[in-house]
């Protein structure tokens, strides 16, 4: 059948130009959010006082809280619909980022941090799923992956925020205030949210067949009788946290949540506590120079998502998985063998690790939103960020422990040994998806009673 072509066959227009900036919103806020706290953290530790254990927390409560966040709203929004939440959920964000700036204990600062992590987790299923069902086939992989892209600037735009801050005030003093800018950053995403309609695809999903017809008309100005069309297959059984451990989708789920916890543990490390990891190797983070090689470093990550965009599409989400992840554990076995290297040898490695997270760092948020069918995307790409985040609050909260038990070299181990984890088994079970639709790449198998169109694969420039 025909139902979805014109979705996805659509020209890019201002709707998904919109809506892109929109979604990109919440991945932007999430690596902002993460990576100020890096910076603000000398302040914190020199101001609050906090134990290693506290600071280890400080670090980990927004992973946890996204773990959760992700978790459990991506299934709820399976069942109640994308756009119930989507600017609620950020809402709840800037509140505890205001709250931030009047903190005074520990404690207080880490709840704030759960909570803070609950609604960018939620955010996760909800923006991704909406901006996939909308996207034209040719250019799912480039708009998904600026989703990726939108992450690494907003952890960039934290650092260049945060030095010109410390620049301006002369230390880390103001760190609450650092801390605070992340409010202002989420109301302008709530108002960009402003007017995006609910995913006919899911509406047609679940049997409400006018609605889908309405927003169809509305954002492409094409009339659609759907009213012989029944909900995709048995959407209301399969729409459950069980669907995606079972059968082959347990397969797709493991790969998915392998390579985004091996990609996000490292980096989430990396970006909360970069100053404390290049002290370990002997790079001052008191100075200026220190802030500058954080920065480029930062930047780097934002960099390198940017031919990855590109190759994606050409190259193969496959290729831009693999290739990315074997090149990734080199630097960081580099400094696990020899961690007193040579300052520029240091930073190379850092620098070449960065960059070459671009491909997984896109691929993260491409896989899950392909690989799973309507009616438990959201579901699917909540679990995949849970996985993650399982990952990234452990090594978060054991990476300054672990530096100081057993050195930086052997904590630059633990790295390299999980980017080859994520190698092995992308190079397993990581399929090509380029060029094909939705109801393709979600499809375990050709389904001859299957009601979608199977559209014939897009052949790109």
């Amino acid at each position: 059948m025909k139902t979805f072509d014109v979705m996805d066959e659509a020209p890019t227009s201002r709707f998904h130009r919109k809506l892109l900036i929109a979604c990109c919103g919440g991945p932007f806020l999430d690596g902002y959010v993460l990576s100020i706290i890096g910076v603000a953290l000398v302040g914190i530790k020199a101001d609050l006082m906090p134990s290693s254990a506290e600071v280890g927390l400080i670090g980990a409560a927004s992973l946890i809280g996204i773990f959760f966040g992700a978790t459990l709203f991506g299934a709820l929004t399976d069942r109640i619909g994308r756009e119930k939440m989507y600017a609620l959920d950020l809402t709840v964000l800037v509140g505890g980022c205001v709250l931030c700036i009047f903190v005074q204990e520990a404690w207080q600062l880490i709840v704030l941090r759960l909570i803070i992590g609950l609604a960018i987790g939620a955010d996760y299923p909800i923006a991704t799923s909406l901006l996939t069902e909308f996207t034209p086939t040719k250019k799912r992989g480039f708009m998904i992956g600026l989703t990726g892209v939108s992450w690494s600037v907003g952890a960039a735009f934290a650092y260049i925020v945060g030095a010109v801050i410390v620049g301006a005030t002369g230390g880390h003093e103001q760190w609450r205030w650092m801390l605070g800018t992340a409010a202002v950053l989420g109301v302008v995403v709530v108002l960009a949210r402003r007017g995006i309609p609910e995913s006919p695809r899911w509406l047609l999903n679940k049997g409400r067949v006018a609605e889908a017809e309405s927003v169809i008309m509305t954002v492409y100005g094409r009339k659609l009788d759907l009213t012989d069309q029944e909900p995709d297959e048995t959407g209301s059984k399969k729409a459950s946290f069980g669907a995606i451990l079972r059968g082959g989708y347990l397969k797709r789920t493991v790969m998915c949540g392998t390579l985004y916890l091996a990609q996000i543990t490292p980096q989430y490390a990396l970006l909360t506590f970069l100053p404390v990891i290049l002290a370990g190797f002997a790079i001052s983070d008191a100075g200026s120079a220190g802030l500058v090689v954080e920065t480029v470093i930062i930047v780097l990550f934002a960099v390198g998502c940017l031919p990855a965009l590109r190759w994606v599409e050409t190259v193969g989400r496959r290729k831009m998985t693999i290739i990315p992840f074997a090149v990734m554990a080199v630097p960081l076995a580099a400094l696990w063998l020899i961690p007193d290297g040579p300052v520029w040898m240091i930073v190379v490695a850092f620098c070449v690790y960065a960059f070459a997270s671009g491909g997984p760092s896109i691929l993260e948020w491409i896989y899950p939103n392909e690989l799973f069918p309507t009616e438990i995307r959201a579901t699917a790409v909540g679990a995949a960020v849970g996985i993650s985040r399982i990952g990234a609050a452990t090594g978060t909260y054991l990476l300054p422990i672990s530096i100081d038990a057993l050195g930086i070299g052997p904590t630059m181990g633990f790295g390299a040994l999980l980017t080859l984890s994520g190698f092995i088994v992308c190079f397993a079970w990581a399929p090509e998806t380029a060029g094909r639709s939705l109801e393709e790449t979600s499809a375990l198998a050709p389904n001859p009673h299957r009601t979608h169109r199977s559209a014939t694969t897009v052949s790109l420039d």
